[in-house]
């Protein structure tokens, strides 16, 4: 069986949809190929966010109903280890430059740090409830922690010490960092905006509205053409906005309950893994306009992915699912993009 199909060509600029018919495909043909399935364990219950160490070939799940951090070993497609009293792990970052893993934790509220070679707990620093989305940012060698929906935690990734944490827009989501210029961009999900901050001062410089598209869940930019793949819940859809001004460029629907967004610079394209059971493949015709080129069938619940740049390959993080009897295990499904 093909794990995937195209579901047809349009050309998106706004809400103008087009659709053309396309002809079918063969799997190596797809954008988006599954290669391989990789076994996690864990009971029935949830995964979230996912992070990659390139250079030592590792994968980080938050393995979030078993409490643990799960580390895959992607070059042999193998659970190598789990990382116990993780308690609700949500968020994962690493940090190449301090060879560490910071996980955020939401049963008490903290993020730990692991050792990047032998994945020891080095530190838990206190945040305080629900510690959720975790990012690195090489720039300025901090880490952001969203938590109690509210406030964004600033971690210094060398020596542990928390900086004032930044206050924002209730029900805070996805957050990504610009590498090229000081620029952050936050997620607040109850308000539909996605708020743009000075990542060197840690202040909010720009509030975008994603309306009528509403709760923004997920985020990825393309830095060179100041873009923003902002993946939203409400009218299923990816906005694209400028990074500079929050003008809305285009919109593309979405399958449901998207949750990760990967921008693919390569091959231009965008990556939505949606919990409705579906990843949207869509290309960057340009900076403003924007077609989707096929729907990649998955499973429900499975929301959360991560793209390697590097290698080309997208990982899917899977449950283990009361409604799949047949699944033992959680699992990560490999998707090889084409060509």
């Amino acid at each position: 069986m093909r794990a995937s199909h195209r579901t047809g060509i349009a050309t998106v600029t706004l809400a103008v949809t087009i659709p053309l018919l396309a002809a079918p495909v063969r799997a190596a043909d797809e954008p988006l190929e599954k290669i391989q399935t990789i076994a996690l364990k864990g009971p029935v219950g949830g995964l979230d966010h996912l992070a990659i160490d390139s250079a030592r070939g590792r994968l980080f799940v938050a393995n979030t109903s078993n409490n643990t951090l799960d580390v895959v070993d992607v070059k042999a497609g193998m659970l190598l280890k789990q990382v116990p009293d993780q308690g609700r792990a949500r968020g994962v970052a690493y940090s190449p430059e301090a060879d560490r893993v910071f996980v955020g934790c939401g049963t008490d509220g903290v993020c730990s740090v692991l050792d990047g070679k032998t994945y020891d707990i080095l530190k838990v620093i206190p945040l305080g409830t629900d510690a959720d989305n975790v990012r690195y940012n090489p720039r300025t060698r901090r880490i952001y922690v969203v938590h109690a929906d509210t406030e964004l935690s600033v971690i210094d990734a060398e020596d542990y010490k928390l900086r004032s944490p930044i206050a924002l827009p209730n029900s805070l989501g996805a957050l990504q960092l610009e590498v090229g210029r000081p620029r952050m961009y936050v997620n607040a999900k109850a308000e539909g905006v996605v708020m743009a901050l000075d990542s060197e001062n840690d202040r909010v410089i720009g509030r975008y509205e994603v309306a009528p598209s509403g709760v923004p869940a997920a985020v990825a930019i393309d830095e060179p053409n100041h873009r923003l793949f902002v993946g939203c819940r409400r009218e299923p859809s990816l906005v694209v906005m400028d990074s500079d001004t929050g003008k809305v460029v285009a919109r593309v629907p979405l399958p449901g309950d998207v949750d990760d967004v990967s921008f693919d610079a390569k091959r231009r394209r965008i990556y939505a893994s949606c919990g409705d059971g579906a990843i949207a493949v869509i290309r960057q015709v340009d900076a403003d306009r924007y077609e989707p080129v096929a729907t990649v069938t998955t499973v429900k619940g499975a929301r959360t992915s991560v793209l390697d740049p590097q290698s080309g390959r997208l990982y899917l993080a899977v449950p283990r699912r009361s409604e799949r009897p047949g699944q033992e295990n959680p699992e990560v499904w490999v998707y090889r993009a084409n060509p």
